[in-house]
């Protein structure tokens, strides 16, 4: 894949936004560990979604696109 790369993982298009609601305490320890690791939420919350989608496929076939950004993640995330 062309493009930035982080931590060995390759960036992914940004196509749309995704807004949730979260309490405040919450966002504040998020924001607080995810500097402390040296990672943008974006990408932690990027990898949630994959690791969640992964996890929770119940045997459906999943996009190659989706196995390659999954296999290039590093343990820290």
């Amino acid at each position: 894949m062309v493009g930035r790369r982080r931590r060995n993982i390759a960036v992914e298009n940004k196509t749309s936004r995704f807004t949730i609601l979260i309490d405040p305490r919450k966002k504040k320890l998020f924001l607080e560990i995810c500097a402390e690791m040296d990672l943008t939420p974006s990408q932690v919350v990027r990898q949630l979604i994959r690791e969640y989608l992964i996890g929770h496929s119940a045997g459906r076939e999943l996009p190659e696109w989706l196995m390659k950004a999954a296999a290039g993640k590093t343990p820290r995330e």
